[in-house]
Parts: C-alpha cells; sequence; structure tokens
C-alpha cells in the first residue's frame, strides 16, 4: 500500500537511530544489515547505497552519526551515535524567568501559548521540586498573589533559605512565621509557599495571598527530608465552584452562555434593559470564583455578595501591582 511505502523509510530510519544509540560500540555496516531487516531486503551493494543515503538525511537533520575506529589500530571502522551530542540537555530555569512567564500568563486573552508553557513547567515537575503544579482551574488571572513575591518565594525555595513573613491565618489572626522554605505549589488558583515552620515544628502550606508583607531572607535553610513531596502538604478545596451560597454576576450578553457552561449549577436570572444578563452562581470559595469570573475580564460584573466583589477586586489590584 502507498501509505506502507512512505511509512518505510520513517520506520528505517528510526530504526537505525534506536539502533546505534543503544549500542555499547561502533557497528559496521555489515553489524547494521545483520540487525536490521529493512537493509538485508536487497542485494548488498542496494542496501549500502540506501545506508548512504539514510545517513545524509539523518546529518541533515542534526543526528550526529560519527564513523569511527573500532579499534587501536584503526583497522576496522563503525557507525555510532554520540549521545552527549544527541540528547538536549536538561532545560532550567531561574526563578527570574519562571515569574516572568507566570506573569505572562496572568494576563490572559485569546494567546494561550503563555498559560500552556506554564503549565507543562508546573505539571511536570517533580513532586520534590521547587516548583510544583497540581491540577484544578485556569492559570491567566487564576492567581491572587503579586507576581515580585511569587519570584520571592520561588528563589527562596530553590535556594534553600530561612525565611520570616507576616501572615493572615484563615480566621483572620496575624502573626510572623519563620519557615524553612522548601517548594511552591500552585493549586486551585492559589501559589503556596510549602516549608518547615519553626514555631509549629512542622512542614505547613502557606498561601502567598495571605502575607501581610514581603518576604525577608533569614539566611540559610536546610534541605526538605527524605521523601518530602511538596504536595502532600497542600489542602485546597476543590476548583469547581459549589455550595449552598450563590452569587449574582451580570454577563455581557455574549460572555452569559459561556458563563453558564464554566460555573457548574449556574442560573439564568433575568435580562436587563443595557442588554446585561445576570446569572446566580453557586460558590464556596470566594478565591476560586473570583479566579474563573476574571478571565471574563470586564464582560463580568460581580453584584453580590460584597466578600467575592472584594475578593475580585483585590485580584484586580494584584494584577495592577504586578
Amino acid at each position: 500500500m502507498a501509505g506502507d511505502e512512505r511509512m518505510e523509510p520513517l520506520e528505517r530510519l528510526l530504526n537505525l537511530v534506536g539502533l546505534l544509540l543503544e549500542a555499547h560500540t561502533p557497528l559496521t555496516f555489515d553489524q547494521i544489515r545483520d540487525t536490521l531487516e529493512a537493509y538485508r531486503a536487497d542485494k548488498h551493494d542496494t542496501a549500502k547505497r540506501m545506508f548512504e543515503r539514510d545517513k545524509d538525511i539523518l546529518r541533515e537533520y542534526g543526528v550526529p552519526l560519527e564513523l569511527v575506529d573500532t579499534d587501536a589500530w584503526g583497522v576496522e571502522q563503525g557507525y555510532v551515535i554520540d549521545k552527549e551530542k544527541y540528547y538536549l540537555p536538561e532545560i532550567a530555569f531561574t526563578p527570574e524567568e519562571l515569574a516572568a512567564l507566570f506573569v505572562a500568563a496572568q494576563g490572559g486573552g485569546e494567546d494561550a501559548s503563555a498559560e500552556q508553557g506554564i503549565r507543562k513547567l508546573l505539571y511536570g515537575a517533580a513532586d520534590g521540586g521547587v516548583l510544583v503544579g497540581l491540577t484544578g482551574g485556569p492559570i491567566a488571572g487564576g492567581s491572587d498573589a503579586r507576581s515580585a513575591l511569587v519570584l520571592a518565594a520561588a528563589e527562596a525555595a530553590q535556594r534553600r533559605r530561612h525565611v520570616r513573613f507576616g501572615y493572615r491565618t484563615s480566621e483572620g489572626r496575624i502573626g510572623e512565621r519563620s519557615v524553612d522554605a522548601y517548594a511552591m505549589v500552585f493549586r486551585g488558583g492559589h501559589w503556596y509557599l510549602v516549608g518547615h515552620d519553626h514555631d509549629r515544628d512542622e512542614i505547613r502550606a502557606f498561601r502567598l495571598s495571605r502575607f501581610t508583607d514581603d518576604l525577608t531572607v533569614d539566611g540559610d535553610g536546610p534541605p526538605p527530608p527524605e521523601g518530602f513531596r511538596a504536595a502532600d502538604h497542600v489542602q485546597a478545596g476543590s476548583w469547581t465552584s459549589s455550595g449552598d451560597e450563590r452569587a449574582v454576576v451580570a454577563f455581557e450578553a455574549d460572555a452569559a452562555w459561556l458563563a453558564l457552561h464554566s460555573f457548574q449549577g449556574a442560573e439564568r436570572l433575568r435580562e436587563r434593559a443595557d442588554g446585561r444578563v445576570e446569572l446566580t452562581v453557586p460558590f464556596a470559595d470566594p478565591g476560586a470564583t473570583a479566579s474563573l469570573l476574571l478571565q471574563f475580564g470586564p464582560d463580568a460584573e460581580v453584584l453580590e455578595p460584597a466578600v467575592l466583589r472584594e475578593e475580585l477586586v483585590a485580584r484586580l489590584e494584584a494584577l495592577a501591582r504586578a
């Protein structure tokens, strides 16, 4: 079949690359021919010409296929692919670069490339790494933390610093925290700094939006304990907006349809004279709901409750300061 004929050269090239990468010593053409069936189908001279063409194609595409001596006397030569030249080095990002990408992702808009990029970096990070992402919710416009604070916390975690900062608990109590920074976690629209809390003598997670002042570095800290997984220490509600409380939000007509499908349990309330459509939206966490609403930009206006309006205003002010 024509499709099989088109695939056969590609399969042959991939098999050749795979063979040479796995080989512990350089392989002569005869050894390659004995191993790969594609070069056994024709006469030796025909197969050799095919192999020469394949070599040229691979080298054209940057594959470092080389002919080297197989012994100290240079009596025989074989082919090899230098693994150090073939494999790309691990891509590493500084906290500044990660923060810049995150800030770009916060900008929202139709181009989702920045969000996709930071999502891959976060969700591909090792469980014990500096930056960890957990599924749930969009990133664009989804964080209530200032970018400067995200940067400072990420750098402290990467460099294993001991830090101090003012912190407001979910109950509203304010106090200073003394923490050995281990990692950052993004979950449910929030950034968390995970580290060893000296006052409580245990590993805790601190939501950056609850910091009451800037983070202060207070010397070097120890590495995390063996088996540390940052994600295990972050307890956050699910991203879906659900609960007994309901908010009233006015959307532009074009955005109302999307909102009805974005908020689980949303209901149409009425259409106003100015053309906006009011929806009731169930919510349990003002932060998570505000994160979703930020995606609609000026097309969404929170009418009630006041706590959700205040949360949304705080998010917008944080983005404006970024």
